[in-house]
């Protein structure tokens, strides 16, 4: 009997899919009698085999070594987490068949199973850079041709390091997939991105240190990444389960991705992928290394193709599209294609659109063909909002099947709860990072032993291998620093350094400069920092040395004081002739044959014991500003928190550790907030930019005017989409402060004022008042304005015979409260304020606004005393600056001859095509009352500045009265009008009495 088709069918279908799914479960997939496409190995190497496919019909002719072939040639690299199948998958989804059917010669480099491999499973990230080198230089040689090297996924951020390793030698084009370069944009689950880096961070530094990554777990974490494609991937195959021949279509494609195409990533490859590029986002800022060497994808010209899908969760187009900001030199394209992660690469869209533009665009950039016409320059800005599509994007593509509802639901919930936790743990980050620095710095006692070198050993022990120190496009770890300076400890030790020992230092700018000073402290001897453009017997015979260190360079300024004995340091090797006579080579000391004495005890330095000697001024006038152990935490850990550093920052520093802005701000915050230190031997505006990207520079610090000529130079490739949110510095004019933050947006300046005899450390935290010294840094010295009377120099007192303290807008002497920790460096004042008190004097004035904002008026000493009162140079400076037309400019007292006052004059320089003339300069200086108003405003071709920077009035105030003529202005009689400098007018200011 015939049973009905309504039974039959169902029972049909249910016995092939029992049938299917037993031979899934006994075999793990269905026999799809595929044949992989044909390829040879054409090189070995530990890490990788090199793959030619199609090889006997790659050319029209036989191929020699170094003979051109007629087809060019692509280098595919899959990443770790994939087998090079990837680009192999079936026959009706290869990306080499694809190519090699559109006339390319493919190439794939395979790394293997690495589980499988011998010492596979210890392989780091610079051994799969170099054996992608190395490939690049095999098909180099083996082709006659330059490479389009590409890549899937993180095999794309592979070709992008290897470029910048090779500085685009021997390659045509890049060619990306879905390759994140900005990966704190589109965290998975809508995770903030604090979070997820700090997440990467940990497991890089603690979990796969030394384990791997198995294949299984790769491959549930990527199936997580986009948990609904997953599950309907899932579901298309259990109702498919019955039809074999739909079964069989995708069968090698469903295997690859459940099993098949998964590998284990090498633990120590895995934690510096964490570390450099989730958590520290290197190869869009910078700075990443491959043996020790820093790199930037700032270097890197060849053209790109960047390949983006639009509903690509796992790879977001915004991350993907940053390569345009990371790589300004390159001519970045885009082509866009509507799909996720893996469908780039493999099934339908990959094979109508992906492979035939990527032959196309391989041709094209090869002088065959035209550009193909659905790629186009990639956008400027990457994080723009994109045009909205008509159906759901991105998380809706992945829940199509749930309906358009639900995905939009599901998205406005994910966008709203990523929105508001991003800004909660961007607060909480803030006051996370800051709040135990600045609980640190007020716990500090006189014993507290605590020092430069002690914070450096505790960046060695927390984290040995995050990199350190950075110089000449070296990287150096904190265990390689650490090992350094314990070597020159026991160099110190050899040559008879002690204790307490006052020990002169006399370097340029060098890791050895670092390494010596901290060896001194960490030996618990003084470092006292001689300038090189300084009076070296002056200052050795200040700072109480009998032996000075110093780099070869400085050799012989050092052994030409015979009172001292002279000690070489850096650039070691061998013997060597260094051309003076020295006490001691150290180099050639062996720190292994040095036998450690028994008082010896690493880091004894107490917070209230001496450490540094800097030197200011010049000739009679130079001073020396002692410095203990707990003014320089309380400075480092001030920077640090308020220039927000992390491990993810580099801070870029010009200025030698002799001076005080490097040793107690720039480096000292860099060390105190965990981030790296990029050191440079000079500022050079045309080089900037480079030395920006190639250390990943986040923050720079600079000096007085030093970023005018940065201001002033023209563009450059590097500057455009910079990485630096911070210039951190002190001294800088208020115009150049807004020129500053108008050109390089969106970084800001963060404005210091940090007193090396007292500690007293201002900071200006917001944009709103530039050319504030702002409020007082939370942990540093407590801060008090006193009444001054500038022409008597003195405090003024007030009832109680204490000094009476100011009311806003009123100048005033900066006072600090006195600490114990200070007590060794400077003798305090006492019963200032109140009975029994202790204030140090900066020798500063200032006066404060309604709002408790600081402003710096002049040095006490620098005061210009005319006959009318005295008159401050900086409202001078920064009324003169406001106009478009000036430069820079300066305020400064000149005695006439037989006068009884200083007149004060002011000397400014202009902008190219700038103009000063009599009516401006009038308004400009009704912002300042008539006896603040300088007597003479003149323009001149150059203001000198010091080493540093520092405008240097000197020579100006040695010239006197300028010539009469069109450039120079004098205030009227009756002080409200400025008019041209006559010779008449210049007689009677002469004789003005």
């Amino acid at each position: 009997m015939e049973l009905p088709k309504e039974i039959t069918q169902p029972l049909s279908r249910l016995g092939a899919a029992a049938q299917n799914a037993l031979e899934v479960a006994r075999f793990g997939g269905l026999a799809t009698d595929e044949d992989p496409s044909p390829y040879e190995i054409a090189a070995e190497h530990p890490v990788y085999r090199l793959r030619h496919y199609y090889p006997r019909v790659a050319s029209d002719a036989p191929r020699t070594s170094g003979s051109a072939t007629s087809a060019p040639a692509i280098l595919m690299i899959p990443p770790m987490m994939l087998a090079a199948g990837i680009y192999d998958v079936s026959s009706t989804t290869s990306a080499v068949t694809h190519l090699h059917e559109r006339g390319i010669d493919p190439w794939v480099v395979d790394f293997g199973v690495p589980e499988r491999e011998r010492g596979g499973l210890e392989r780091t990230l610079a051994d799969h850079v170099r054996a992608i080198s190395d490939a690049v230089e095999r098909v180099n040689e083996l082709t006659g041709r330059d490479v389009h090297l590409c890549g899937y996924s993180q095999g794309g951020m592979f070709a992008y390091q290897v470029a910048a390793y090779r500085h685009n030698q021997g390659l045509a084009s890049l060619i990306t997939f879905g390759s994140s370069v900005d990966t704190r944009v589109g965290m998975p689950f809508g995770l903030p991105e604090q979070f997820a880096s700090g997440a990467a961070e940990l497991l890089g530094d603690r979990l796969f240190r030394g384990r791997q990554l198995p294949a299984w777990a790769s491959r549930t974490a990527f199936q997580l990444l986009d948990p609904v494609k997953s599950a309907r991937n899932r579901l298309e195959f259990i109702s498919q389960l019955h039809d074999r021949d739909a079964l069989l279509a995708r069968e090698s494609q469903r295997r690859f991705l459940e099993s098949d195409g998964w590998v284990a990533w090498p633990g120590p490859a895995l934690a510096d992928f964490l570390r450099q590029f989730i958590a520290h986002n290197r190869l869009l800022e910078g700075g990443f290394t491959i043996d020790e060497l820093l790199l930037t994808l700032a270097d890197v010209s060849a053209p790109i193709l960047s390949v983006v899908g639009t509903v690509d969760e796992i790879a977001p187009p915004a991350g993907v599209r940053a390569i345009r900001q990371a790589a300004p030199r390159a001519d970045v394209y885009e082509l866009q294609v509507r799909a996720g992660h893996f469908g780039l690469v493999v099934g339908s869209v990959s094979n109508e659109v992906t492979w035939p533009t990527v032959a196309a665009w391989v041709r094209w950039r090869d002088g065959d063909g035209e550009q193909p016409g659905n790629i186009a320059p990639a956008p400027d800005d990457p994080y723009a909002e994109p045009e909205p599509e008509p159906t759901p994007n991105r998380v809706a593509h992945g829940i199509e099947l749930a309906g358009e509802v639900s995905a939009e639901v599901v998205r406005s919930i994910a966008t709203t709860a990523s929105r508001t936790a991003r800004n909660m743990t961007t607060l909480s980050r803030e006051a996370a990072s800051q709040l135990p620095r600045i609980i640190r710095s007020e716990q500090v006692r006189p014993h507290t032993r605590i020092s430069l070198g002690r914070l450096l050993s505790e960046r060695a022990e927390h984290d040995p291998d995050e990199l350190l120190f950075a110089f000449d496009d070296r990287a150096y770890t904190a265990k390689d620093v650490d090992r350094r300076i314990d070597d020159v400890v026991r160099g110190l030790i050899a040559i008879g350094v002690r204790q307490g020992e006052h020990v002169g230092v006399l370097m340029g700018p060098r890791p050895s400069g670092l390494a010596v000073v901290a060896a001194l402290n960490r030996l618990g001897a003084v470092a006292v920092m001689l300038r090189p453009d300084g009076n070296t017997r002056r200052e050795a015979t200040l700072g109480q040395v009998r032996r000075i260190i110093a780099d070869p360079e400085r050799a012989a300024q050092a052994s030409g004081e015979g009172h001292v004995h002279t000690f070489v340091l850096g650039g070691g090797g061998g013997p060597r002739d260094l051309g003076v006579e020295v006490t001691t080579d150290m180099e050639q000391i062996d720190p292994a044959a040095v036998r450690v004495p028994a008082w010896y005890s690493p880091n004894p330095g107490r917070a209230s014991e001496l450490a540094f000697v800097l030197f200011t001024g010049e000739g009679q006038t130079t001073r020396m500003s002692r410095i203990t152990n707990g003014r320089w935490v309380t400075s480092a850990l001030g920077t640090a928190s308020s220039a927000r550093l992390t491990a993810a920052d580099t801070v870029y520093t010009v200025t030698p550790l002799h001076h005080p802005s490097a040793l107690l701000m720039s480096i000292g915050g860099a060390i105190a907030g965990g981030a790296r230190v990029a050191v440079a031997r000079r500022f050079d505006p045309a080089t900037f930019w480079e030395e920006v990207r190639r250390y990943g520079v986040t923050v720079a610090s600079y000096t007085w005017t030093m970023l005018r000529e940065l201001v002033d130079a023209p563009p450059q490739p590097g500057e455009r989409h910079h990485p630096v949110r911070l210039f951190m510095g002190s001294g800088m004019p208020r115009n150049l402060w807004r020129r500053v933050e108008q050109r390089f947006t969106p970084a800001r300046v963060l404005e210091f004022y940090a007193s090396t005899e007292t500690g007293a450390i201002l900071v200006n935290l917001g944009n709103a008042k530039p050319g504030a010294m702002g409020r007082r840094l939370p942990g540093s010295p407590e801060v008090r304005l006193g009444a001054y009377d500038a022409d008597n120099d003195q405090l003024v007192l007030g009832a109680g015979g204490f000094v009476r303290p100011c009311a806003p807008g009123e100048p005033g002497v900066l006072l600090a409260r006195a600490r114990e920790i200070d007590t060794v460096a400077t003798t305090p004042l006492r019963g200032v304020f109140a009975k029994g008190d202790s204030w140090l004097s900066t020798g500063d004035v200032f006066c404060a606004d309604e709002d408790g904002d600081m402003w710096r008026l002049d040095g006490a000493f620098d005061v210009i005393r005319t006959a009318h009162g005295a008159v401050y140079a900086a409202p001078i400076r920064e009324a003169l600056g406001d106009l478009p037309a000036v430069d820079l400019a300066v305020a400064y007292g000149v005695r006439p001859e037989a006068a009884h006052a200083e007149l004060a004059f002011a000397a400014v320089t202009l902008r190219d095509g700038g103009d000063l003339d009599a009516r401006e300069l009038t308004g400009a200086m009704r912002a300042l009352a008539p006896g603040e108003r300088p007597a003479i405003v003149h323009v001149v071709d150059a203001i000198p500045v010091t080493t540093w920077y520092r405008p240097n009035t000197g020579p100006l105030r040695d010239a006197g009265l300028p010539p009469a003529g069109p450039r120079a202005f004098y205030l009227d009689a009756d002080g409200e009008r400025y008019r041209p400098l006559t010779a008449a007018a210049r007689r009677r200011l002469a004789a003005t009495r």
